[in-house]
């Protein structure tokens, strides 16, 4: 009798590490870099080696063309707030969403997409990204007192890996424009009836036409529409020399959001970052000490891109109605969030204010 093969991995078996000792789940320790049981304690190494991280050809993504192997399937949940799409796994059904903490329902569809070839693992633990929190919400003025003491016994933070698209491409520009070179002339005028001589400022402008060329390499776009671009820009800079190749390792005992911005809306982002980079390169290239620029023709070739998923804390708090937000970076403990206001801080604020200057007003009349 021949048997029957045990069937392949689900996607969150393959998120799943049972514990040798206890069959607990296994998560990953940012402290020692290793697997970590919560229940008994026992540490597992990582395993060394793995897929090296390589980029994929754009064109053919585009076209549907990548290999079977560079495309995953997840059970993901998406919120209805902020449209979210976080994977969950197979024994959750509802929850809070991490981004709004607004409840959600699990969906019990899957979401197919381009795997992640790299991954920024988490640096710092909950406990010292929530200190970071804490302290920068301690240096925030007119910051509601109510939502500092909620926020420090409220619940852990989420550690989320946040996808983003890295994008290569090799440049090169044709550019016609005008280099100004500045130069002042002595004038003669009137003022108060009085002749003067005066340094009139001019520039000589002269046609000028050139070439550039750069090669681009990771030029990053987040690829998730959860978080506002303001907060997760002001996380920067990420060090991405630390990349690691992708292993679903990484992400035990954290959730990681599915993109929700594709590759071509990623690839329209990146390419004006990179325009903005090519124009200061034009700018360069003319030189002198004013440049106007009348055009830039660029030719774009051997365009290729990652999926990558970089380490972030995440607190969500609803306070008196309202929700904040607040995302610290899991390699840094860089912190940005909403900014919260007290209005009977601000309003006390003014009063003393007005009082002060009130006192010192009428004690400078006394001494007139």
């Amino acid at each position: 009798m021949v048997a029957t093969p045990p069937p392949p991995p689900t996607p969150e078996d393959l998120h799943r590490f049972p514990c040798e000792q206890c069959g607990a789940d296994y998560r990953f320790d940012p402290t020692n870099g290793q697997l970590t049981c919560d229940h008994c304690g026992h540490s597992l190494a990582m395993e060394e080696g793995g897929p090296a991280i390589r980029e994929l050809d754009f064109r053919k993504a585009l076209a549907d063309q990548l290999p079977a192997q560079e495309i995953e399937e997840t059970r993901v949940a998406t919120c209805s707030n902020c449209a979210a799409a976080v994977e969950f796994d197979p024994a959750t059904h509802a929850a809070e969403c991490p981004f709004c903490a607004t409840p959600i329902v699990a969906d019990t569809g899957t979401n197919r997409h381009i795997k992640p070839r790299a991954v920024l693992p988490f640096a710092m633990t909950e406990r010292a990204a929530r200190e970071a929190m804490n302290d920068w919400l301690g240096r925030l003025w007119f910051a509601p007192n109510g939502l500092q003491e909620y926020a420090r016994k409220g619940r852990r933070l989420e550690g989320i890996y946040v996808p983003y698209w890295t994008y290569d491409a090799d440049t090169k520009s044709r550019y016609s424009g005008q280099r100004g070179i500045v130069y002042y002339e002595t004038q003669s005028v009137m003022v108060d009836g009085k002749r003067e001589q005066r340094q009139v400022q001019k520039i000589r402008w002269t046609p000028v036409s050139g070439r550039t060329a750069r090669f681009f390499d990771d030029v990053l776009v987040l690829a998730s529409r959860a978080l506002p671009k303001r907060y997760t820009d002001a996380l920067q800079p990420w060090d991405l020399g630390a990349l690691q190749p992708y292993s679903p390792e990484y992400l035990a005992g954290f959730r990681a959001e599915a993109y929700t911005v594709e590759l071509d809306e990623g690839y329209d982002e990146a390419r004006a970052i990179m325009d903005r980079t090519i124009e200061r390169d034009v700018r360069f290239d003319i030189g002198g000490d004013r440049q106007q620029i009348h055009r830039i023709d660029t030719t774009v070739s051997d365009v290729t891109f990652k999926h990558i998923l970089l380490p972030v804390w995440l607190a969500a708090y609803k306070y008196r109605g309202k929700s904040y937000r607040f995302v610290v970076n899991g390699q840094t403990g860089r912190v940005q969030g909403e900014r919260p206001w007290s209005a009977w801080k601000i309003t006390f604020a003014v009063i003393l204010g007005l009082i002060l200057a009130g006192t010192i007003g009428y004690f400078v009349a006394q001494n007139q």
